[in-house]
């Protein structure tokens, strides 16, 4: 009996044993399945967004407007970047990817780092095109579509695994409801794309010309710098007709590949913001309700799975001196590109360096010695002639004055080499200047004199003293000696006199 209760009791002890490392397992099985629960609950991390366009198509700064970066730095390549996206309801954030490729479709090798079988399904593609450039806008699209549509080709993708994709695109599409019409009178609730999971119903026929390029990826056409739409109109007399032309071949290009629409404008701010809360509704699921917007031509909204043939014909109504049919260059024309006329510049022949250092050494020296320094091809005025040239008695009853009532011939003072060269001495400017006063005092006098001896002494005794004051003036502002300027009855003149008289009765002499 003592034997039996002590196996009793161990067995008891075991099964306790067992029972509490049941419940430990249990505990963390339970952590462990609260902590997979929230980990879905957060914004995943893996989504991505490729851009495709041209050059100047804007692609760097719309993302750089959705980032809310005003100096956007371009690359080349293919650029990553990122989008800050926050859940405010459950207090959560995560980074989206954003690769952007070189707008150059020989760099369609490079998507193969921004897309690959793996993140597929998580990425989403913008195609960008510049209202800028409406002649080009239908090319650019079927462009970059086709680079897209190869890549994917090159991916090897299972095939099953495609048709899913392209089952769940047309299931999105069909399923499109207009926020605010999910409940209508005496009809069930529709379905929408926040009840589809598990969804294993087979796909409805689509609608003609819809999805007929499915891609299997969420699509979104953008079209920039709608800004420019009243520049095409004063410049080159674009109409309304015009306008609805391009809306109406974007929509149906958006028809084939499943795709959205927007009209944008960073320079306004038109429907930035609006495409940011697109991009998070449809990568994460976050709520939108905004319907489509047709009214304004330069911010247009078409959600993906709201467009179909029959709203489109509503823009043909406007459209009068073209058909829908028409092909789209021949409607929309590119500009002629006017060329600016070529102005060639005349050519200057430049001197030999020797020639010309030895051309002005020569004048440099001429210009030592005294010399008169005049340009290449000019005479010397006779105003500045050398007062080495004696005027002749003729000469001075050329003048209007009789040559007897003339004193000894007067020279004009002109400082000598060995004064030029003296510290502080007047320079080769001063006599320049002495000499050029000489003989403009010299010139109006001879002018204004009458034939016959009709000055007055006090006139002529008033110029005198003028003149002499004023090289007074200038000679003493230079800081050099000034030759006395009285008047002395020597018949020679002394030569450091700047003006003479043969004696104080000469009243009718024509010279200072």
């Amino acid at each position: 009996m003592a034997l039996g209760g002590v196996r009793s009791a161990l067995s008891g002890l075991s099964d306790l044993r067992k029972e509490k490392a049941e419940e430990k397992e249990n505990l963390w099985k339970k952590i462990l399945g609260e902590v997979q629960s929230s980990e879905r609950n957060k914004l995943p991390s893996c989504k991505s967004v490729l851009v495709l366009g041209d050059n100047e198509s804007g692609k760097t700064t719309l993302i750089a407007k959705l980032q809310g970066n005003e100096d956007p730095k371009k690359g080349s390549g293919l650029e990553y970047a990122y989008i800050d996206v926050r859940d405010e309801y459950r207090d959560d954030h995560t980074r989206l990817s954003v690769w952007v490729l070189d707008g150059e479709p020989v760099h369609g090798e490079l998507l193969e780092y921004a897309m690959s079988p793996k993140n597929l399904e998580h990425t989403l593609v913008l195609l960008t095109v510049s209202m800028t450039t409406p002649w080009g806008i239908m090319d650019q699209l079927h462009t970059w579509a086709s680079t897209l549509q190869d890549h994917i080709d090159k991916l090897n993708l299972d095939p099953d695994y495609f048709k899913e994709r392209q089952d769940k695109m047309s299931r999105l599409w069909q399923d499109y409801v207009e926020p605010g019409d999910e409940l209508e009178a005496g009809s069930p609730m529709k379905r929408s794309s926040r009840n589809l999971d598990g969804d294993e119903d087979p796909v409805l026929p689509l609608a003609e010309n819809v999805l007929t390029r499915n891609l299997g990826l969420h699509v979104i056409v953008v079209v920039t710098k709608t800004d420019y739409m009243s520049t095409l109109e004063k410049d080159f007399d674009y109409k309304e007709e015009h306008f609805d032309f391009i809306q109406q071949s974007i929509r149906k290009f958006c028809l084939q590949y499943g795709a959205a629409l927007f009209y944008t404008s960073v320079k306004e701010d038109k429907n930035c913001d609006l495409l940011y809360k697109y991009l998070v509704h449809k990568i994460y699921n976050f709520p939108f309700r905004t319907p489509a917007l047709v009214v304004e031509k330069d911010a247009v909204f078409i959600p993906a799975g709201w467009d179909n043939e029959k709203k489109i014909a509503i823009l043909y109504e406007n459209m009068h001196t073209m058909t829908p049919e028409d092909y789209y260059t021949d409607v929309i024309v590119r500009p002629p590109v006017v060329r600016k006329a070529m102005t060639r510049e005349i050519e200057v022949q430049v001197e030999e360096e020797q020639a010309f250092l030895a051309r002005h050494l020569a004048q440099l020296q001429a210009g030592g010695t005294g010399a008169p320094h005049t340009p290449q091809g000019r005479q010397e005025s006779p105003l500045r002639q050398s007062p080495a040239v004696q005027k002749t008695s003729d000469r001075r009853v050329a003048t209007g004055v009789p040559a007897n009532q003339m004193g000894s011939p007067k020279k004009m003072w002109r400082p000598s080499s060995a004064e030029m060269n003296k510290p502080g001495g007047p320079g080769p400017s001063e006599g320049v200047l002495a000499n050029f006063f000489n003989s403009l005092l010299s010139k109006k006098t001879a002018i204004n004199s009458p034939p016959t001896g009709g000055i007055k002494t006090n006139d002529k005794a008033a110029m005198r003293s003028d003149a002499a004051a004023e090289l007074d003036r200038l000679t003493r502002s230079k800081k050099t000696p000034i030759p006395p300027t009285t008047a002395t009855t020597n018949s020679t003149p002394p030569p450091a006199t700047t003006a003479t008289t043969t004696n104080n009765t000469d009243a009718n002499s024509s010279e200072c």
